[in-house]
């Protein structure tokens, strides 16, 4: 099982990086001073690995979201930690992964589909309904809408066209983004508590 945690990191390393078209199976092994046959000891193809890698950093992010949602003190302290989350995970992120996976390798385009479109979405609406309860969002809200438009915004990165990544850094935009999406969210009173969250976090 080491082995094969060590090529799905290094997959995955290179894959986001240089997207999926571009990186070889050769790549692979040559980046972990390993022959290629020992990569297929673990993975049929390139497409299974693509599968598993891209799978098992969802379920990272997905099992983060989790963790974020359980110590935060409310919920807008939960998409502060969220975004410090997403400077981690898109750091150095190239968003041509998304754009390769929907064109070369679509079961892994799927897993990625099932994950927005299910654990991702459900984080996003419990957030919406939890910062409603606590008063630190608008109680007006539309939340089936909010969540759908937290979900368009979060692949806005992924689009080169609105993004280039020569002048855009992937984890900036989305911090942007989910920051623009907080501040059209709050209550006066969660206003306030964005404030002091700022303060926390500058202090850090």
């Amino acid at each position: 099982m080491e082995i094969q945690e060590r090529i799905l990191d290094t997959s995955f390393g290179l894959f986001r990086q240089f997207g999926t078209r571009s990186i070889t199976m050769d790549d692979i092994a040559q980046k972990m001073g390993v022959s290629k046959k020992t990569l297929y000891a673990h993975f049929a193809d390139k497409d299974e690995l693509v599968m598993n890698a891209i799978s098992r950093y969802l379920k990272e992010m997905e099992r983060e979201s989790v963790e974020n949602q359980q110590k935060a003190g409310d919920a807008i302290e939960e998409l502060f930690l969220v975004m410090q989350m997403l400077d981690e995970c898109f750091r150095y992120m190239n968003p041509i992964v998304l754009f390769d996976l929907q064109r070369f390798h679509p079961q892994a385009f799927q897993v990625f589909q099932d994950y927005k479109n299910g654990g991702l979405q459900l984080i996003i609406r419990q957030n919406l309904e939890r910062g409603v309860k606590e008063g630190l969002y608008r109680p007006e809200l539309d939340l089936d809408i909010m969540t759908q438009y937290r979900l368009a915004t979060t692949m806005l990165c992924f689009q080169p066209d609105a993004f280039p990544v020569a002048k855009y850094e992937m984890s900036k935009v989305q911090r942007i983004l989910l920051e623009h999406y907080l501040y059209g969210l709050v209550s006066e009173e969660g206003y306030k508590r964005i404030g002091q969250y700022k303060e926390i976090t500058l202090a850090k």
